[in-house]
This record gives structure tokens, sequence and C-alpha cells, in this order.
């Protein structure tokens, strides 16, 4: 016994300094500490159809080793809908300030007075990659490579094909197949399945900019799961297999076709090397759509076993365009290896608005006051002992009729949430921490609490109305990717994409 005791200090003394190494290393501030930044965001997902959450059909191993790595916003909430997210995303304030209160019908572009996030993230010496869903504008001057990225790798509209009576229009006869792509201004015509092709030109460029002399943000951004819901054959079969409608297996194959992509990415990073000065992050942009479900109480078709299966949303109320936790509660993950905690949920309330003035503390870079109303998620990420104040993060769906008087909805679609409690509709609250699939009304029970959510809320919307500097916008008589296409495709063709060498 003595004479092993020594061996028995030396071998507690060692873990103990390694422990103390990885605190230390962990405690040291991430602000203005410069990572590569990458940034993956899908269309339509939610919260639900992540493996880690409890889903009972998807396999997604490699977003559930993200999760595993990654400290979690347990209560990230965006928009209900997905250019709202994208706008706010972008900018670090209420989507609606940004003038964005719908997805289609010019109400989907982001004013020209807001400073984007690549904008601010080069003011710190980052150069910044797009690759996939952009949303915010198809004229020229709202394109992304005019609002700050110096690679622009997407397609138009909402969904790839998508057109309305608008300039909110994708290339024409475009499929999730072989799709033409804007790259950088110009149409080039790729080959395979689109979630693959855009993760595929992110890790090109990626490589590519590793070896450069400036950080990096690549924001990958799918339209995938969004509907149409068209998966490669080998993901849709798994689940045709087994009994879902075709609906169902689109959806949930183009989920674990990302996750597919999402592993080929994490094997890439630690090919490169890039794991130790990288920061990943992962999350949706709303809650899930209905392609993840029926009619409530339908069933999506029969397990192997032969009972019925049923939507399956993490047992929140709400979907995709919903002002419930459903409709805009998603995932949020952040990984840096050595940096970030691991396996680590943070339960404090977070939102869109967030993600640029992070981003920024990450970069060191200046956010403009007047504009950013976010909060930086650093502290609670470097687990700093803060008083983390609390406060009202407002929902409205938007998306009244064109023409019409905002004001005419302010009552309707909207929700408020703090910390504890959600009001929506006017007529309903919930204990979200007692009760947080929204089965028991409490309105009555909290007269006062109702009251100051509605005084805010009020205060908000005044404030806001005036900012919503697309309602009166004319439909555009053109549709520009329309116009760029054809054009492009008289003078000189679509030439065909070469895929970047990994």
């Amino acid at each position: 016994m003595n004479c092993r005791t020594p061996l028995m200090l030396l071998v507690v003394f060692s873990l103990t300094c390694l422990l103390s190494v990885g605190r230390a290393s962990a405690a040291e501030s991430l602000k203005g500490s410069k990572p590569n930044i990458i940034l993956v965001i899908t269309d339509d997902q939610g919260y639900g159809p992540v493996g880690r959450h409890g889903h009972p059909w998807i396999q997604t191993p490699n977003l559930d080793r993200l999760y595993d790595s990654s400290t979690r916003f347990t209560r990230f909430l965006v928009a209900p809908t997905c250019s709202p997210t994208r706008a706010a995303l972008m900018t670090g304030r209420h989507p609606m300030r940004n003038g964005v209160t719908h997805t289609i019908l010019e109400r989907e572009r982001l004013t020209l007075n807001a400073t984007t996030l690549p904008q601010i993230l080069k003011t710190a010496g980052y150069t910044s990659g797009i690759f996939g869903k952009w949303h915010l504008g198809d004229e020229e001057d709202r394109q992304p490579h005019r609002r700050g990225f110096d690679e622009a790798f997407i397609h138009g509209a909402g969904g790839i094909g998508q057109a309305y009576a608008c300039s909110c229009a994708d290339a024409p006869g475009n499929k999730y197949f072989d799709p033409a792509i804007r790259h950088n201004g110009s149409f080039v015509k790729t080959e395979g399945f689109c979630t693959d092709l855009f993760f595929t030109a992110a890790m090109g460029w990626i490589k590519a900019a590793k070896d450069g002399d400036k950080p990096f943000f690549a924001y990958i951004t799918t339209n995938a799961p969004h509907g149409p819901f068209i998966a490669p054959p080998k993901n849709r079969k798994r689940f045709t297999d087994v009994g879902f409608g075709e609906q169902q297996a689109g959806f949930y194959g183009m989920i674990e076709n990302i996750d597919e992509n999402v592993g080929r990415l994490l094997a890439n990073l630690e090919k490169w090397k890039l794991f130790e000065n990288t920061v990943v992050i992962f999350m949706s942009d709303n809650g899930m759509t209905g392609g993840g479900s029926g009619r409530p109480g339908q069933s999506l078709g029969k397990s192997p076993d032969g009972k019925d299966m049923f939507l399956y949303n993490a047992g929140m109320k709400g979907q995709k365009g919903s002002a419930d936790e459903g409709g805009v509660r998603v995932p949020f993950f952040v990984r840096w290896d050595g940096r970030i905690t691991p396996d680590r949920d943070v339960d404090f309330i977070a939102a869109h608005i967030d993600i640029l003035p992070t981003l920024a503390g990450f970069a060191g870079a200046t956010i403009p006051r007047q504009q950013v109303e976010g909060r930086s998620l650093l502290p609670l990420i470097e687990q700093q002992n803060v008083d983390w104040e609390d406060r009202y993060l407002f929902t409205h769906k938007g998306r009244w009729k064109t023409g019409a008087d905002p004001n005419d909805s302010q009552w309707k679609d909207f929700a408020v949430r703090n910390q504890r409690f959600r009001f929506v509709e006017n007529n309903a609250l919930y204990d979200m921490q007692k009760d947080p699939g929204q089965k028991t009304n409490i309105i009555d029970q909290h007269p006062d609490i109702v009251k100051e959510m509605q005084t805010a809320y009020d205060a908000w919307w005044k404030q806001t109305v005036p900012m919503m500097d697309n309602e009166s916008a004319p439909m555009s008589p053109t549709r520009p990717f329309h116009v760029l296409f054809q054009k492009q495709l008289d003078s000189t063709g679509i030439p065909a994409w070469q895929p970047p060498a990994l």
C-alpha cells in the first residue's frame, strides 16, 4: 500500500493539472480571438428532427456528434418563417425593423440601410462566403455579393425553382437535382443534388481560404428540407420501405442527407486541422415544416412492427408559421475544440438577433450600436459568472395582405417571450418552465404579467411599423434571375461548374 501511494498521488496530481489546463483554456477570453467561423443553417428543419432531440425515426449520427461536442442553447428562438430569421441573423435586429415582413412580394428584401454581418466582419479582417439560400432580395443591389460576401454560390427566391409575380424568383426551370446556380454574379450549371453541391462548394472555398492570411466566415445555408420534399433516392427509400408517405420520406430523407454532408464537413475540418481555430455553429431557420407531419392526429404511415407513426416535434405546440414555441425554437450548437466546453447546455433564452453581436464578438469587430439590438452570447458561452438580465423577445408572423395596414394585424399572430412566460395571440399565457408543451393557459392567474407584456409589445410595435420600408413597394415588373439567366444564355451560355477537389 505504501509503495503504491506515491504513484497514486502522482496520477491524481497529473489529472488535476490536465483538468486545470483544460479549464484555463476554456476560461480564456473568446472576445477578439478571431477564429474562423462556419455557420450551417437548414431550412424548415426545426428542433425536433435531430437524433439527440429524441426523434424516433431519423438517424443523424453526425449532428449527434456535433451536439455532443458543443455548447448548446436549449431555448434558441427565431422567426416563424425563413426570410425574417435570415434578416435578423444578418443585422442583429428584429426582421420587421429591416423591412422584412413576408417571404415574397418584395417584402422579403433586406433594407439597404442595414450594415450586414459580413460587412461588419470585414472590418476585423475576415473574408466571407455564402453557399445556398440567401432569400433577402433577388434584385441586384440586394444580392449577397453586394452586401459584403466575397464568395457567393446561391439559388434565387426562397427555394430552388420558385417563382412569384414579383422580383422573387429562382433561375427558370431549376430543380433540386442539377440546378443552375448563381456563382459570384454569373450562372453555372451543376450536376448533383442541391445540398451536396452547396456543401462541396463551401468546403472547396474553405480549403482555399484556410491557407490565406485572413480568417473566414462560411455561411452554409441549405434550401433543404424545404418543400418540395425531394431527397436523393437512397435517403428517401429508407423511409418509404417502412411505410412513410412520399412527402414525409422526402422531408426526413433530406435531413439525413444534410447529416451526411455535416459528416463530410467535420471529416474535412479534422483532415485540415481546422478544429483548433474554427467555431462551428448549427441551427435551423424556423420551426419544423408540415413535411414532417400530416394533419393533427393523422398517421404518417406504419412502423415495421405495424404501429401508426405520428408527428414528433419534441413535445412542443406549433410548427413553422406559428408564434408558439414549436414554430420558433431551433437547435443552436456551438463547437470550438479546446476553447468552448463540449456537451453543455445553456438554458437562457437566446435569439436570432444575438448571432451578429456574438460573431462580431469572436472577431473583435465593432458593431453599429444604433442598429444592433441583440446581445453577445459570449459571456454565456464562456461560462462567465454574469447577471444575465431577463428580456422580452417579440415574435410576429407577418404575412398580412400586400397593401394592408400593418396595424390591423398588430394583435394577431404574435407572441411575447421572456425566460419564464410565453404570451400568445393576446389570449393565452403559458409558464414555459413548468409547462413547455403549452397545455395550460394561465392568463387569468397573472393579469399583471399580461399587462406588462402587452405594454412592452405595444411600445415595440409602434417603434417598428415606421421601419417596415417594403410595405408600399410596387411589384417588380421583371424577375431579375430570369432576366440575367436569359441574357447570359443568349450571350455566352451557361458553363458547367467544376466542383473543387477536396
